[in-house]
């Protein structure tokens, strides 16, 4: 069934002592759960194994506790009794073949010890760099705090064989480990035997592998994970020396895994890096070592795959963001399933969980993280229920979501879109400046429609509760999404501003029906995720002088839980945007908007042709309160059930549809749980309470 030409992906692979059954690689990534919800992140690396992957890592697993990066959830292998939880992950990973790794990380200068308070080491006494510009400094290691690390990752890698790994990856990428800080010019400021020349600072590593191997390594593989280029001049860790750095240790680990600069650069979102986007950085290394080469770029073509592996570039095919959005794709496409691939749109959703310290979600793979927890399967429905069909009234994410998912318990559907296209918001925001990929939502969606003989799809089919009435069908699902406020209502304004009627308003949704104004335009942001930074670069693209003025200290704030508002914020500068930061909107004039800071209440004017206002929204739930206000004609015409979701119900991102859609489907006719919580989670063990110490002196008193 695979096409000859995807075969090349599919040849086992040596990695040390242990064979990889094919070169899908599904590198470290977080998921919001870490040591908190062991058993769901086990589930999703599992459903990965089933889905074909022949290696599969946790995430960033924290090995020591002098080393922790509190408040984010990670995995945490501290001593023995870490090692069921992360035994159950390498269980589930191996189920199908694959081989489990486990990624070994002391954080050295970016762990905070917020939880421990041990004093945070590192190789040179710095300030700790975390996101969150903790107001503590890491202390320099002395020789033997060295051989004490050392020791630790070597009693690490003896645990992590415990728990079953196959694989040990050493994390020194993305700025976060210590083997990055030790090799690069920028942390490690040692004169000792441990600074200063390239060999000098590859000393450690060197060191640490050797112990490893000894103690391992000759039934575990041990990868070496490093930054390609760190991006930050001469100080930083360049490309030209990390291949200097490859060619001078070429067989030091099993395997090199490679990854651009910061997490930033490495996981930037499809509006910023294309697929394959680190091909420059890393074309040419492998040619400087004889150990295999892995490397990631949200690669979702599997002709790209194939380029990169032929073109001598990569062994293996790095892969994180688009194993979350399918954990089949290389079974699809050694089932000769291409089509069926549901690909990354890189918007970065997946990254807000860790980021947030949540459970991580999906917008492509609404059941990611709910496979353990709610028992979803990205691939199997749960068996149809009582009734027989659903009318869908809505064809936005949540409602092509809803209508794929319910086909394929088996219900007849029928979906009635008001507009004369499929997709509503992904096909509407997917024409804006850099989200072309947010289309992939509705494209897959609406081909595996396609292919179902149990689904009718009307276009221009705009409904009332009369029309629903008359229908006949047995359950209605209200997915009629959410319209943008003009009125300002949204964080800084409760109620609606004050603006004079004069005024030129708009809303991103006039600018996506291509109502676009010109002139002098002032952009008030009160949503502060994309919206309002895409909108100034259409703007901007049609001519208009554009300042954005947000009360965040951020420009598009939310979006460094996606890793891009930094680039946003320089792309927004280099487009010649006034950007406002720390500025609310108190009025709108005529001609020109009235800002307030939002410490001091001090305003200022800006001259403005037109505003865009940028705030909340309201959701379009007029045919489900009409039916509602209707319920006692119901049973007569045959509906047992109406219910609102997604936007339709509360505006959120386009992940929050899907999985809004998603639920709606696997729960019609299901039992109502009544007070019970709708997933599974787990509970830390209490202790064994232990007699209070009390000291003699008291006790002779």
């Amino acid at each position: 069934m695979r096409d000859p030409r995807y075969d090349i992906l599919f040849e086992p692979m040596q990695i040390g002592p242990v064979t990889a059954k094919n070169r899908f690689y599904q590198v470290p990534h977080c998921n919001g759960g870490g040591y908190r919800d062991p058993s769901a992140a086990a589930a999703m690396r599992g459903i990965k194994a089933e889905g074909g992957w022949g290696v599969i890592f946790t995430e960033q697993c924290e090995m020591h506790h002098t080393s922790e990066i509190t408040p984010f959830i990670e995995l945490r292998l501290w001593e023995d009794q870490d090692i069921p939880a992360l035994r159950r992950m390498s269980e589930k990973m191996k189920t199908h073949g694959a081989l489990a790794g486990i990624q070994l990380a002391y954080s050295g200068i970016n762990g905070p010890n917020l939880y421990t308070k041990e004093v945070p080491l590192a190789p040179s006494a710095l300030p700790i760099r975390t996101f969150t510009n903790d107001p503590v400094q890491a202390r320099a290691l002395s020789k033997s705090e060295i051989r004490d690390l050392r020791r630790w990752f070597v009693n690490a890698a003896k645990r992590s064989k415990l728990a079953g790994f196959d694989l040990i990856c050493l994390y020194g990428a993305h700025g976060f480990g210590i083997f990055q800080h030790f090799l690069s010019r920028a942390t490690n400021q040692r004169t000792d035997e441990y600074g200063g020349s390239l060999e000098n600072r590859s000393r450690f590593v060197n060191e640490v592998i050797a112990d490893m191997r000894d103690a391992v390594g000759d039934t575990m593989g041990i990868t070496l994970r490093v930054s390609l280029d760190e991006t930050i001049g001469e100080l930083g860790f360049s490309n030209n020396e990390v291949r200097e750095f490859i060619e001078m240790n070429r067989n030091l680990p099993d395997l090199w895994d490679l990854a651009q600069g910061t997490w930033e650069d490495c996981s930037g979102t499809t509006r910023f890096k294309e697929e394959a986007a680190q091909e420059q950085l890393v074309t040419g290394i492998r040619e400087l070592s004889d150990r295999p080469v892995v490397g990631v770029g949200r690669f979702t073509s599997p002709d790209v795959m194939v380029r990169m592996i032929k073109s001598g570039t990569l062994d293996f095919i790095g892969c994180a963001r688009p194993s979350i959005a399918d954990p089949f794709l290389p079974k699809k496409v050694e089932e000769g399933r291409i089509e069926d691939i549901r690909e990354c749109i890189g918007c970065n959703i997946c990254v807000t969980g860790d980021m947030t310290m949540s459970i991580s979600r999906c917008t492509q793979n609404p059941t990611f993280m709910e496979e353990w927890r709610k028992g979803w399967h990205p691939e199997k429905m749960n068996a149809k229920g009582s009734s027989d069909n659903v009318l869908i009234v809505g064809s936005g994410p949540a409602g092509l979501e809803a209508a794929w998912a319910l086909s394929r318990r088996g219900y007849d559907v029928a979906l009635a879109e008001a507009r004369t296209e499929l997709g509503g918001r992904v096909s509407r925001e997917s024409r804006l400046p850099g989200l072309s990929a947010w289309g992939r939502v509705r494209d897959y969606r609406t081909y595996q429609l396609s292919q179902r003989s149990n689904v009718e799809t009307y276009l221009d089919s705009r409904l009332t509760a009369d029309d629903i009435l008359e229908f006949g069908f047995q359950n209605i699902a209200i997915a009629t999404g959410a319209t943008w406020r003009r009125d300002g209502v949204a964080r800084q304004h409760v109620v609606p501003m004050k603006i004079d009627a004069a005024a030129k308003i708009y809303t991103p949704d006039d600018l996506m029906d291509g109502n676009v104004p010109g002139g002098n335009i002032v952009i008030f942001d009160d949503d502060h995720y994309y919206m309002g930074g895409v909108l100034a670069e259409l703007l901007v693209q049609k001519g208009a002088k554009v300042t954005l003025i947000t009360p965040s200290a951020y420009v598009s704030d939310w979006t460094n839980n996606t890793l891009e508002q930094a680039t946003i914020h320089r792309k927004l500068d280099a487009l010649g945007v006034d950007i406002v930061l720390n500025r609310g909107v108190a009025e709108i004039a005529a001609d020109h908007v009235v800002s307030d800071c939002v410490y001091t209440g001090k305003t200022q004017t800006h001259a403005a042709d037109a505003v865009v206002i940028v705030a909340a929204r309201e959701a379009n739930d007029q045919l489900f309160h009409d039916l509602l206000a209707r319920q006692e004609e119901w049973a007569d015409a045959g509906i047992r059930s109406v219910k609102v979701f997604g936007d339709a119900e509360t505006a959120g991102p386009i992940a929050w549809a899907t999985y809004a859609g998603h639920r709606y489907a696997r729960e019609l006719d299901g039992e109502p749980i009544g007070d019970a919580l709708p997933f599974r989670r787990e509970i830390t063990e209490l202790a064994p309470e232990l007699a209070p110490e009390i000291a003699p002196e008291l006790v002779a008193e």
